[in-house]
């Protein structure tokens, strides 16, 4: 019996107690002493409102009652916050794992390991394949450049100062630290390192002095933020690979933005004259789909001499019509250097300077977000041979099939054919031809501790 029908029963109890029925009233009314009218109307009211007190306690509880039976019953999974509250000693939670990037802080760390296969169709016997600056060896497996970065970007609202290093190894940083001038020294394995300062003009300038890459060219050092594998001849020949000495970058808003420039010179850390090398760039995104940049430097480049002066024009133009579609061209020209035609006992230059020019385009067409297809044709004149050591010039196509095996993964087939005027492209144990055709198959693994926050 619930709490509802005991309270029924008491009701009852007390209308039987307290009110007697008409009949026994009517044999006992003889012997009783009849009650004053007014103690009668006193009584029965003070009876009423108990009964009416009852009533309201009795539908409560069965309202109460009705509830706690469609209520379910939490699992120990769904226990209310309210039942959270209990006299058991509370328990410890356990400390969370500290991340690599708590610990870290605002330095970031990331990285990849680049390495391919390279099939070379004219078998040269020395298994290298010519006019190639980082995928040089042929029909072997080969290591392309495993790179490590440890980054600081400079902050206003906490820390204006930050630096940049980044360390390498493999056939790409040996390919940009072999032409300084004092070889394969203490920068070996540095590709970069700069400190840079956030200065408190305008939206803010950033001041970096060190080594940096040259913000020449449309592609770079690291194949994953390139739309090809292999580098064009462009990137190769018509321009440095970096710079050591001052640099300063100043956005205005996000359409426009300058760069300027003080250093020693092309792919060197020692400076091999007493002159210096400078240089701005012009960014313009005049629309979201649209980009511009052009790039010019000038300064003495030869050991000594610092009357003749290198000069370099450089302009690189996006354009995306759509997510998934994009458009680079590239165009380069040089000239200034003098040929040297005796050393001793001062050097003599040559009456005229060199030049070379060139230029590449680009396609770039994403499928879904795993693959992605890129073609790239490239036309390069060494007019005078001064980059390439012969008088010439190259005509190029490259396709590429790019696919990404998982987040981290980054796979690509590539097969490019290389053809020059002349036979400079060697076959077999020596034989002279005038075109090269190679396939390649590579694969990056990245890494990046900023994911992780």
């Amino acid at each position: 019996m619930n709490r509802a029908s005991w309270v029924i029963v008491a009701v009852l109890g007390f209308c039987v107690a307290f009110v007697p029925p008409p009949l026994c009233r009517a044999q006992n009314q003889s012997s009783a002493i009849e009650p004053a009218p007014s103690e009668i109307s006193q009584r029965m009211q003070e009876l009423e409102k108990q009964v009416s007190d009852l009533r309201s306690e009795l539908a409560a509880l069965k309202q109460n009652d009705s509830m706690a039976s469609n209520t379910k019953t939490p699992t120990p999974t769904e226990v209310p916050q309210s039942n959270l509250v209990t006299t058991a000693p509370a328990t410890t939670s356990p400390t969370p794992a500290m991340s690599i990037a708590s610990l870290l802080g605002p330095t970031s760390v990331s990285g990849f390991v680049d390495t391919y296969y390279n099939y070379n169709s004219n078998q040269p016997s020395s298994r290298t394949n010519g006019f190639r600056s980082f995928d040089v060896a042929s029909n072997q497996f080969a290591l392309n450049l495993v790179e490590l970065v440890v980054d600081k970007t400079p902050d206003p609202a906490n820390s204006r100062t930050g630096y940049h290093i980044a360390l390498g190894f493999g056939q790409a940083i040996n390919a940009v630290n072999g032409s300084d001038p004092g070889g394969l020294g203490f920068d070996q394995y540095l590709k970069e390192a700069y400190f840079s300062y956030l200065a408190p003009v305008g939206k803010g300038l950033q001041i970096d002095a060190g080594k940096f890459v040259t913000p020449h060219g449309a592609e770079v050092i690291e194949t994953k933020d390139d739309w090809n594998y292999s580098r064009d001849l462009l990137f190769s020949y018509a321009i440095p690979y970096f710079h050591y000495g001052l640099r300063a970058k100043y956005a205005f808003n996000d359409k426009y933005s300058v760069t300027g420039f003080v250093v020693n010179g092309w792919n060197n850390i020692v400076e091999n004259n007493t002159g210096k090398t400078y240089g701005a760039s012009f960014g313009w995104n005049p629309t979201k789909k649209v980009g511009f940049i052009q790039n010019y430097m000038a300064g003495p480049e030869q050991t000594n001499d610092n009357s003749n002066w290198r000069q370099l024009w450089d302009t690189v133009i996006t354009y995306s019509p759509t997510s998934k579609l994009s458009f680079t061209v590239n165009g380069d020209y040089g000239r200034g250097d003098h040929p040297i035609l005796a050393t001793s006992p001062t050097l003599i230059f040559g009456p005229k300077p060199v030049f070379w020019t060139g230029v590449a385009a680009y396609v770039k067409y994403a499928l879904n977000d795993k693959y992605t297809v890129v073609s790239r044709y490239e036309y390069y004149d060494d007019h005078d041979g001064f980059t390439t050591g012969t008088p010439q010039h190259f005509n190029g196509i490259t396709g590429t099939f790019q696919r990404m095996i998982a987040s981290h993964i980054m796979s690509r087939l590539e097969f490019r054919r290389d053809m020059s005027n002349l036979p400079t492209f060697v076959k077999g144990n020596g034989l002279p031809v005038t075109a090269q055709n190679t396939m390649t198959a590579g694969v990056v693994f990245m890494f990046d501790s900023r994911e992780a926050r």
